[in-house]
Formats: C-alpha cells, sequence, structure tokens
C-alpha cells in the first residue's frame, strides 16, 4: 500500500493543529464572558487568562507568553494605549496584539498600530470576524480596517514630510540680537573693551554676553566661539578686519 504525506496511516495519524493561546484584556465581565465562549468553541483556540487592568495584563503575559492578546483600549480608569508596547516588550515580541474595541476614533488605531499592534477589530464586528483576524494575525499577517490603514499610512507620510529639526539650528536661533552683535565684533577680532565700547556697555556686560553664548552654542572659548560662527554662518569670513 502507497500512503502519500498527506494520506492519514494508523502508524502516522494526522498532527493536530497548533493550539493558540489567546489573553483577553476588557474591564466588562458580560463580554469577556461571551468572548471566552466564543473563543473556546474554535478548534485550536485556548483562552489562558482575562483580566479587566494593566498590572494584571502585564503579569499574566509576563508568566503566561500568550500568542495574541485582545486588548480593549478604555478599560475604565485605565486606556490600553498607555501599555499596549510594556505588553510586547515583556512577552519579547512572542505575543500579537489585536486591538477589540468600541472606540470607532481612527487615530486611536492608527496609534495602535504604530505602537505594535498588528489588527484592530471593532466590537459591532460579527463574531466571524474576531475569529478571521486572530487566524491572520497569528500567521503574521495585519487585519487593519480600510479607514485604520488610511489613517495609519497618512500620519507615517505626514511624519516623513515634517521638517526635521537641526539642534544647532535650534542653538542658534536661542541666541538674543545682543548676543548677535558680540559674535559680530568677536569674528572681526575686537577685544572685550572694544567690543563695549562699540556697543555702548560696559566690559563685564561683555564679558556676561560672552558667557551666555558659549553656554548657548557649547563653545569653551573665543577661539571655538570663531569657528562654530564661521561653520554654521552664524557670520561669514568677510566680517572679520
Amino acid at each position: 500500500m502507497i500512503t502519500t504525506p498527506m494520506q492519514a496511516s494508523p502508524t502516522n495519524p494526522p498532527k493536530a493543529p497548533p493550539t493558540v493561546r489567546i489573553l483577553l484584556v476588557d474591564d466588562h465581565a458580560i463580554i469577556r464572558a461571551g468572548l471566552r465562549m466564543l473563543i473556546e468553541t474554535h478548534p485550536g483556540f485556548q483562552m489562558i487568562g482575562e483580566c479587566d487592568n494593566r498590572a494584571d495584563a502585564i503579569a499574566l503575559a509576563t508568566n503566561e507568553l500568550p500568542d495574541i492578546i485582545l486588548l480593549d483600549l478604555d478599560l475604565g480608569q485605565e486606556n490600553g494605549l498607555d501599555f499596549l508596547g510594556e505588553l510586547l516588550a515583556v512577552t519579547q515580541g512572542r505575543s500579537r496584539v489585536i486591538v477589540l474595541t468600541g472606540d470607532r476614533d481612527p487615530r486611536k488605531h492608527a496609534r495602535a498600530v504604530g505602537l505594535g499592534a498588528l489588527g484592530v477589530v471593532l466590537k459591532d464586528r460579527a463574531p466571524e470576524v474576531l475569529l478571521l483576524a486572530i487566524e491572520k494575525v497569528t500567521q503574521g499577517d495585519a487585519w487593519l480596517e480600510p479607514h485604520v490603514m488610511a489613517t495609519a499610512l497618512t500620519d507615517l507620510w505626514k511624519s516623513r514630510q515634517a521638517p526635521r529639526t537641526d539642534p544647532e539650528t535650534e542653538k542658534i536661533a536661542a541666541l538674543t540680537q545682543r548676543e548677535r552683535e558680540v559674535i559680530e565684533l568677536v569674528a572681526k577680532g575686537f577685544k572685550n573693551q572694544k567690543i563695549g565700547e562699540t556697543l555702548f556697555i560696559s566690559e563685564p556686560t561683555v564679558r556676561r554676553h560672552l558667557g551666555g553664548i558659549f553656554s548657548k552654542l557649547d563653545v569653551s572659548d573665543r577661539l571655538e566661539l570663531l569657528v562654530y560662527a564661521i561653520e554654521h554662518g552664524v557670520v561669514t569670513m568677510q566680517h572679520r578686519d
């Protein structure tokens, strides 16, 4: 008798599908009970724990390392978004999070995705939708409704289009007009007395301005200040005598 790899035989019984271990985090006992009944009727799914707050969720996730975490966003006094990333961290990436929520705000859904959730399912969807989402996310796919995907992609595009802040530009922008005038005169080679006479201020005031400039630009002396000012366009070489 020839047995193909797909055929069952007395010595090679078909293997049962691996069990998907699920943790449920929701603050409504009735919803948890209903979801437990739904999940446990599905072959290959096992509810390994349920809770209604962050502390218990972190403890269960750490100890049980579930395959899937179903996370509600609104937990009464707590917000699931505030510890979604922590759930992923304590399971060292072994768990995948599906947000199960009644909140229809697409920005919150997109933020959940940004924090690492692989699925978002609204609570008013048919039970079969949740079961299918669990299957897909377990397989490594994402389960996102179109509005969630659109919002997430829009936010990603905006973040990439936003101008990046140059820390040196921020330092230079913090200079006062008087400090810029002092830098111009330092670049011309003026000493403190000459700077004071030119700006009609005392030498102690000049020293105070220089101290502020050194601190803001993170330089330690006049030479470093001159190099920095030329390199970053605060002054140009033709300003010097």
